[in-house]
C-alpha cells in the first residue's frame, strides 16, 4: 500500500540506474521503519549519519545502481520529510508507512509493489549499509534455481546454551551460519508466504518467512562488510565527536558603502565593498562553520554572481550555515572572531557584536569571542585600505 504523495518518485538526481547486462532485472526493499533507539543516535539510526550521509542513503544508492527498479523503502509512521531528505536525487525510490513489526512493514512495501510483478526481489536491512555488489550477483545468481537466497557467514566463535548463568550444552558451529540481509526471493512466492503467514507470528527475517511456506532458500556466501549498525559504540568511530573550522575574508574599504561588522553597523566614513553587505566578519564565521561540517565554503552556497544575493544581509548566510551544522548532526560550541584593521575601533562595539552573533546563532553569549588586532599599518589593512577578519568555529555532535 503507497502512503499517498509518498507513492511518489523521488526528484531525479545524479543518481541514475546502471544495472549490469548479465544481472537479471530485479525489484528491492530496504526496511527503515524501526526506531532505531539502542544506537544512541539524535534521530533513528537509520537517518543517523554513518561515513558522511544517511545511513539508508548508502544501501539504497548501491541497489539503484546495481539495477533495483523499483526501489521501495518502509519508513516509520510521520518520517516523511527526513526520509525525503536522506534519499534526495536518488531515481526511482517509492516510500511507503511500515507497520509495527519487521515482518508488516516488509508486506507493505511487497503489496505495493504488485502492480509492478517483478520476477525477483531484494530485501534488505537499511541497518546494513555497507552492501558489496558482489553480494547481490551472488543472491541474483543463486535465485535462478531456488525461490529464495541469502547471504551467510560461518561462526567462527565456540558457541554454548546459556543454563540458568552456567554453561549448559555446546552447539555444533561447524554447522550454523550467521544471516545477513539482502535476502533475494521469487517475488510472487515471497509475497504469497507474507500473506499466508499469521501476523502473531514472529518472524526473524525473510528468510524465516519463506521457509514457514515451505520455500527452499539456497545459501550463498555474505561478507563481512555487511555487519549490522545496532549500539552507540557502530557510530563512534564514524563520527568525530568534536570538529574545528576555520575561515578567512577581506573586504576593501570604499566611500558611500555602509560599514557592517558581525551584524552591527559602524559609523565610519567608509564602508566595506562586496556583493552583499560585506559583513567580512561574518563571512569569515560562515566559512569556519562550513568547513567544520565538510560543506563548502560561503561562495558554494551564495555565489557572488548570483543577483539574488546582491546587497543581502549576512545574517542570512550565518543562519544558513548554523542549520548546515545542525543537519550534519552538530551544534555550535564556541566560535572565535578577530577583526584586522587599523580603523574603525572595534571595543566600543564588542559586546554589541558578540550579542548579535550569539543571536543570530542561538546559542550563549558566552559562546562567542570577538577581538581585533592591528598589523602595525603594514599591508592593505595598515593602509587603511580594507578589513580584514578570520574566525574559528567548534561544533559538538549533539547528543
Amino acid at each position: 500500500m503507497d502512503c499517498g504523495t509518498l507513492g511518489k518518485q523521488l526528484p531525479r538526481g545524479a543518481m541514475t540506474q546502471g544495472p549490469s547486462p548479465h544481472r537479471p532485472p530485479f525489484a528491492a526493499v530496504i526496511v527503515a521503519a524501526g526506531k532505531g533507539l539502542r544506537a544512541g543516535q539524535p534521530v533513528p539510526k537509520q537517518f543517523a549519519r554513518w561515513r558522511g550521509k544517511p545511513v539508508l542513503r548508502h544501501s539504497a544508492e548501491t541497489l539503484v545502481m546495481a539495477g533495483a527498479s523499483p526501489l521501495v523503502v518502509a519508513i516509520p509512521q510521520g518520517a516523511e520529510e527526513i526520509a525525503h531528505a536522506a534519499l534526495d536525487g536518488i531515481a526511482g525510490v517509492r516510500l511507503v508507512s511500515g507497520g509495527a513489526t519487521r515482518q508488516a512493514s516488509v508486506q507493505a512495501a511487497l503489496e505495493s509493489l504488485e502492480a509492478d510483478t517483478p520476477a525477483l526481489v531484494l530485501i534488505h536491512d537499511a541497518a546494513r549499509p555497507d552492501l558489496p555488489v558482489t553480494v547481490i550477483d551472488r543472491l541474483l545468481a543463486g535465485l535462478a534455481s531456488v525461490p529464495g537466497a541469502i547471504p551467510v557467514l560461518p561462526v567462527v566463535d565456540s558457541l554454548a546454551l546459556d543454563a540458568g548463568g552456567h554453561m549448559g550444552a555446546t552447539a555444533d558451529r561447524d554447522a550454523l551460519r550467521r544471516v545477513q540481509t539482502p535476502q533475494g526471493f521469487h517475488y510472487p512466492a515471497i509475497l504469497a508466504a507474507h500473506r499466508a503467514l499469521s501476523p502473531t507470528t514472529n518472524a526473524g527475517d525473510d528468510a524465516q518467512v519463506a521457509r514457514a511456506a515451505g520455500l527452499a532458500v539456497a545459501l550463498v556466501e555474505g561478507d563481512e562488510r555487511l555487519r549490522k549498525l545496532t549500539f552507540a559504540e557502530d557510530f563512534m568511530g564514524e563520527t568525530i565527536p568534536v570538529r574545528t573550522g576555520s575561515g578567512f575574508d577581506v573586504h576593501r574599504l570604499v566611500d558611500g558603502e555602509e560599514l557592517w561588522l558581525c551584524g552591527v553597523k559602524i559609523e565610519h566614513h567608509r564602508g566595506l565593498s562586496g556583493h552583499s553587505d560585506a559583513d567580512v566578519a561574518i563571512h569569515a564565521l560562515v566559512d569556519a562553520l562550513l568547513g567544520a561540517v565538510g560543506q563548502g565554503d560561503i561562495g558554494s552556497h551564495f555565489p557572488p554572481s548570483d543577483p539574488q544575493w546582491r546587497g543581502a544581509s549576512s545574517d542570512r548566510f550565518l543562519a544558513h550555515a548554523v542549520a548546515q551544522v545542525d543537519a550534519a548532526g552538530y551544534r555550535v560550541g564556541n566560535v572565535d572572531v578577530t577583526i584586522i584593521c587599523e580603523a574603525p575601533k572595534i571595543g566600543p562595539h564588542r559586546e554589541a557584536m558578540r550579542a548579535r552573533l550569539a543571536a543570530i546563532m542561538a546559542v550563549d553569549i558566552g559562546a562567542v569571542s570577538v577581538k581585533a588586532t592591528t598589523t602595525e599599518r603594514l599591508g592593505l589593512t595598515g593602509r587603511g585600505e580594507g578589513i580584514a577578519a578570520q574566525a574559528v568555529a567548534t561544533v559538538l555532535l549533539r547528543n
